[in-house]
Formats: structure tokens, C-alpha cells, sequence
């Protein structure tokens, strides 16, 4: 499994033993932009889900804090979340991640695309309790690198995006609310013609009413040519 080590704002750590990732899908709070989506995707040969919004259980070694990603091809990107994590006692924390997609892979199955790389997660965290009563105005930002220069890429608030309290709920009902649990919160929309196939990406989680951010950046690497 992977053991995560998160910094809230009071200079405390905690550690979480991750048990298990799930990652929402088609997770936005109007379903019918997300009937919409799901229709354009279509377009592209990504196969519809059963039902929104979905549910992709993920392995648990793939919830990292990582600077660096290796992919094996070139059609691989990022998307900005965030994470609710589960630490001991029940807690639940609030923090930035970037679900790191394989493109090719996706048209064969979405489940199967959320599998092939990572999903990081930033290394600092918000108590969920403290920041709750302001979630829909917390922002959501991603930059991808693109042969050096840096675009923004994805610029959004929470109120897009279904609740941590829903997707807790949830959980809670599958009996899946448990410590070490991650849950990625599904995506918001991507800027149109930027090329989401970049060399880095970068992503920010931050609270206008306190101008704080949690943070998250890594590289991403092509793996060597394979023998065989």
C-alpha cells in the first residue's frame, strides 16, 4: 500500500496507510452538462458509463506524492481534482490532486485508463470542518508545460463538482468510509485548444477567503523503449 504524509495548516503531519483510491467520474453537479460531456466523448470512441455520476475503484499504490510521473507513451494527461481523505479516527481532510490519465487507454475502457498511472496528491491538506462552509467558492486551477511554456488549462471553482459531503455519503453506504480511504473527485472542463499533452502539470487548490493554497507539481517522463 502507500503511506501518505499530509501537513495541515497548523504545522502538524499526519500519516494515512491508504487502503484504497476510488475516483469519481462524470462528477459534475449539473448532469446535464455531464450528459453532454459524456455524449462528446463518445464522439471520440470513449465508451459511455452505465451510470453518473460513476465510480472507479483504483489501486491503492497509485495514490502518491510524486514529482515525477512515468508514462509510456505520449497521450497521457493530467486532470485537477480534489482528494477527500479519510486519515484515522475518521477525519476528513481536504486536499489538491491531479488524476494522471492514459488517453489511448481510455477509449478501451474509462476504469481501465484510471489504472495505468498515478494519481497525485499534494503534500499539504485542509482540515475538511474548517474550510465546508465555503467549499463552492474554493478555486481549482491546472497548468500543463507544453515544450517549456506553461498554460492554464483548467480554471474552475468547486461549486462545478459534486460535494465531498455527497461523495462521503456515499462511501458511507457502501461501508467504505473507512481510514486510509482516498476518493478523487472527478475533473472540471479542460480549455479549448490547449494541448493537454505537455511535458509537466501543475495544480492549485486555494481558499479566496484566506488567499491560501494547497499546491501540487510533477514532471512527466517517457519510460525507455522496451525490449521485445
Amino acid at each position: 500500500m502507500a503511506l501518505l504524509t499530509f501537513e495541515l495548516p497548523d504545522g502538524s503531519t499526519l500519516d494515512v496507510d491508504i487502503v484504497q483510491v476510488l475516483n469519481a467520474g462524470y462528477a459534475g453537479r449539473s448532469q446535464d452538462d455531464v450528459a453532454a460531456h459524456v455524449a462528446e466523448l463518445a464522439a471520440l470512441g470513449v465508451p459511455a458509463p452505465t451510470t453518473t455520476p460513476a465510480l472507479y475503484p483504483v489501486s491503492p499504490y497509485l495514490a502518491q506524492q510524486t514529482d515525477r510521473v512515468a508514462v509510456q507513451h505520449g497521450r497521457t494527461s493530467g486532470e485537477a481534482e480534489w482528494a477527500l481523505v479519510v486519515a484515522e479516527e475518521g477525519e476528513l481532510l481536504l486536499t489538491a490532486a491531479c488524476d494522471h490519465t492514459d488517453r489511448e487507454l481510455e477509449v478501451h475502457g474509462v476504469a481501465w485508463s484510471k489504472n495505468a498511472s498515478p494519481d497525485v496528491l499534494a503534500r499539504r491538506a485542509w482540515r475538511l470542518a474548517d474550510v465546508e462552509d465555503r467549499l463552492d467558492d474554493l478555486t481549482l486551477r491546472a497548468w500543463v508545460t507544453v515544450k517549456g511554456e506553461e498554460f492554464l488549462i483548467q480554471d474552475g471553482c468547486l461549486a462545478e463538482l459534486l460535494t465531498p459531503a455527497y461523495w462521503a455519503d456515499v462511501l458511507r453506504g457502501r461501508g467504505e468510509l473507512v481510514p486510509g480511504t482516498v476518493l478523487i473527485s472527478g475533473t472540471i472542463p479542460m480549455a479549448e485548444g490547449v494541448d493537454q499533452f505537455g511535458e509537466a502539470w501543475r495544480v492549485e487548490l486555494a481558499d479566496p477567503a484566506t488567499g491560501n493554497a494547497i499546491t501540487l507539481a510533477y514532471s512527466v517522463v517517457p519510460m525507455p523503449e522496451p525490449i521485445g
